[in-house]
């Protein structure tokens, strides 16, 4: 069993980068790929641990990628050039963005009467990157919302009042910064793309002439019947096929370390791309 999705408190999960290792060392799993939001800080303590526990380690990223009317979001699995890259050099310029969003994210809580101030949200965040799952986190604790979904139904989606965009990359620019980084490029939750099943192989042929390599037909959040026809539609385009939980630790109970597509172990098959 491996996963080859899983977030850190380097992002937006709630373990640490050792500690994730420890739980699949614990579930028994051979191979993790730690894909944090947008930052590559929590790979070198990731790696470190899975020495000391004997489990192949997959160093990688989640990026997002303009598309609409859905979201693409895209992995990139076994980057060998994480400290110094092209990619590293984007992400600081990602991350300015980002400070610079949920300095105006504040203005508009400020404008309705709801205070929140930088302590809280640093707080919040417990010293990792500010993002909106912290936002979440305090609308909750005060009450404004009944749990981190309602908040970003009703504050913090696409859409809503409080909604401003990140700073996102196309698709061709997006791979050509993994493969600079000496990853591979991979489609992550392909359901987020809201694509009919007649168009999904339309695109899947336009992003692999862009140099898309694969696409995680074993996500977590599909069925298992959804699973098996993503993955007989990318191979069918020339795409290989990944598969994980895209864990966030107790962010999402409904996700397990080691537990893809319709709810079943991520088989080590799906390393064979990576070999």
């Amino acid at each position: 069993m491996v996963d080859l999705h899983t977030h850190s408190t380097a992002s937006d999960g709630t373990c640490t980068p050792s500690e994730l290792l420890r739980q699949a060392s614990e579930l028994g799993l051979t191979a993790l790929a730690l894909t944090d939001h947008d930052t590559l800080d929590g790979l070198e303590e990731a790696q470190k641990a899975a020495e000391a526990l004997g489990i192949q380690f997959i160093p990688g990223i989640e990026l997002e990628i303009k598309h609409h009317p859905g979201e693409l979001h895209l992995l990139g699995l076994a980057i060998t050039e994480w400290k110094d890259s092209t990619l590293s050099d984007f992400l600081v310029e990602v991350r300015s963005h980002r400070n610079n969003r949920n300095s105006k994210m504040l203005d508009l809580f400020r404008d309705e009467g709801i205070h929140i101030s930088e302590e809280d949200l640093k707080s919040a965040a417990g010293g990792r990157i500010i993002a909106r799952p912290h936002f979440a986190k305090i609308l909750v604790e005060r009450k404004l919302a009944k749990n981190i979904k309602q908040a970003f139904d009703r504050f913090l989606g696409a859409g809503q009042k409080f909604y401003l965009p990140k700073k996102v990359m196309v698709m061709e620019q997006a791979i050509g910064l993994i493969h600079d980084a000496g990853g591979y490029a991979v489609i992550a939750h392909p359901l987020s793309l809201y694509l009919s099943w007649g168009k999904l192989p339309v695109r899947f042929k336009e992003w692999k002439e862009m140099g898309l390599d694969g696409v995680e037909a074993w996500h977590s959040g599909a069925t298992e019947n959804q699973a098996t026809r993503f993955e007989t539609v990318a191979r069918e385009c020339g795409l290989f096929v990944t598969g994980g939980s895209d864990y966030h630790g107790a962010n999402r109970k409904d996700r397990s370390l080691g537990m893809g597509g319709g709810n079943k172990p991520v088989p080590d098959e799906l390393l064979a791309a990576f070999k």
